[in-house]
C-alpha cells in the first residue's frame, strides 16, 4: 500500500471581496426589475432583496470568521503558511 501524502495547505481567498460583488449583482438587479421591467408580482423584488439580504450576512459572517482566526493563529504560523518568494 502506498503512503498517504499530507494534505495540501488551505488556499488564502478573497471572500469578502466575491461576497460583496455578488451583493452589488443584486442591487443592480433590484434597480433593474424595479425601474426597467416593472414586474406585476412582488416575486421578483423579493427574490433581488433576498439575495442583498443574504449577502449581508455573508460578509458579515466571513469578516468575523476571518477576525476570530487571525486572533487564533499565532505570527509565526501564518508567516510560514504562506507560499515564500525568491
Amino acid at each position: 500500500m502506498s503512503e498517504r501524502r499530507p494534505d495540501p495547505m488551505p488556499l488564502r481567498t478573497r471572500d469578502t471581496l466575491t461576497i460583496l460583488a455578488g451583493t452589488i449583482l443584486w442591487v443592480i438587479a433590484l434597480a433593474v426589475v424595479l425601474l426597467v421591467v416593472k414586474p406585476a408580482g412582488p416575486r421578483p423584488v423579493w427574490v433581488c432583496v433576498a439575495g442583498i439580504g443574504l449577502g449581508l450576512f455573508g460578509l458579515v459572517y466571513v469578516r468575523r470568521r476571518d477576525a476570530r482566526l487571525s486572533e487564533s493563529v499565532p505570527a509565526a504560523e501564518v508567516d510560514e503558511s504562506e507560499p515564500r518568494r525568491p
